[in-house]
């Protein structure tokens, strides 16, 4: 397809398609706008309206296009780039003029992103801090040294001025191995793993899907090392035969990968209850529990997964700071409806 013709006017664009103009409208115009706007982002845009073909609305991404088809589109207001506060309540367990620790809730996203430009993580901690936080590691992701999954809650660290994030950094990308920094998560999974008490040493890169991580060949382009070191603490409704409907394991990361636990319990046949991505294929295994844990089961609906336990060298004293916050109240809902009639 030639390159229509592009004119602007104001807050609008308008188009005409070619000669050669074929297919769906969302189509068309995301290869018309040169990738100026991804396809959800002009479905989102058709569909609110803000297309019209010939002088006339359409709010229908699939409608075929046809040559002599003259587009006007009102161009949303472009994203402010830089984040803003937001009053959303922080919990609190230690604060400084470095850092600032804090259990992140489940549910809430770490930083600004496509499709989570506010109430982040990142626009609670700018109203919290203020200016001091201002630039530290980055526009997007002012003092964030890591992360949590927006559906994993737990223990964080946030720097408050470039000397500590460097510090903190380098202490997240040696992973503990000359210093003493230790991250521990709880999970509840599927099933239990054949041994008590292990590690999984499996490389991980990006899946088919590029949201999503797989384990790799060690040798592929984009593997990288990745290690949990897992202990089961608690079996529920165990067998005879030693097998059992779900446990509670603790993780200890010897790196950090991204999804790095649930894509290791999911690989050694063991994932996550209520994981949406790794572990949907066994969400007919609640059919197994009695009724009440098979309701509470059916409605958890994300990632058993808690960090409960952190710890680290402060980047001014030197000091081992250990963090530890409690299994949130879903969870704790989830073991108990497990242990029932157990």
């Amino acid at each position: 397809m030639n390159d229509p013709f592009k004119q602007a006017a104001g807050n609008r664009k308008v188009l005409k398609a070619n000669e050669d103009a074929a297919g769906r409208l969302d189509a068309f115009l995301t290869a018309a706008l040169a990738g100026e706007f991804s396809r959800n982002r002009i479905k989102s845009l058709i569909e609110q309206g803000a297309v019209s073909i010939n002088g006339k609305t359409i709010v229908e991404p699939k409608r075929k296009v046809h040559p002599g088809d003259v587009f006007e589109i009102a161009l949303p207001e472009p994203e402010d780039p830089e984040p803003k506060g937001e009053e959303i309540p922080l919990d609190v367990l230690y604060e400084d003029d470095d850092l600032i620790v804090l259990v992140k809730p489940a549910g809430l996203v770490v930083h600004p992103g496509a499709g989570n430009w506010t109430g982040t993580l990142v626009n609670a901690l700018i109203h919290h801090c203020g200016d001091s936080l201002s630039g530290i590691g980055g526009v997007r992701r002012p003092g964030i040294v890591h992360r949590l999954d927006k559906e994993t809650s737990g223990v964080m660290v946030v720097a408050k001025n470039d000397t500590a994030h460097r510090h903190l950094s380098d202490q997240f990308a040696d992973h503990g191995r000359t210093g003493p920094l230790e991250r521990a998560y709880q999970a509840v999974v599927w099933g239990r793993p054949r041994q008590l008490k292990g590690t999984i040493n499996a490389s991980l890169g990006r899946a088919a899907d590029r949201t999503k991580r797989a384990v790799k060949h060690e040798e592929s382009d984009d593997a990288r090392e990745a290690i949990t070191h897992y202990e089961v603490v608690e079996r529920y409704h165990e067998k005879p035969d030693g097998t059992c409907l779900a446990s509670t394991v603790t993780c200890h990361l010897e790196t950090g990968r991204t999804h790095q636990i649930r894509v290791h319990m999911a690989h050694i046949g063991h994932p996550l209850i209520g994981d949406p991505e790794y572990g949907a294929a066994f969400r007919t295994k609640a059919n197994l529990l009695p009724e009440l844990a098979k309701t509470v089961v059916n409605r958890f609906h994300r990632q058993a997964l808690h960090a409960f336990m952190l710890q680290f060298e402060h980047p001014t004293t030197g000091e081992t700071m250990h963090f530890e916050a409690p299994m949130p109240s879903d969870m704790e809902a989830l073991v108990a409806a497990l242990r029932a009639g157990d």
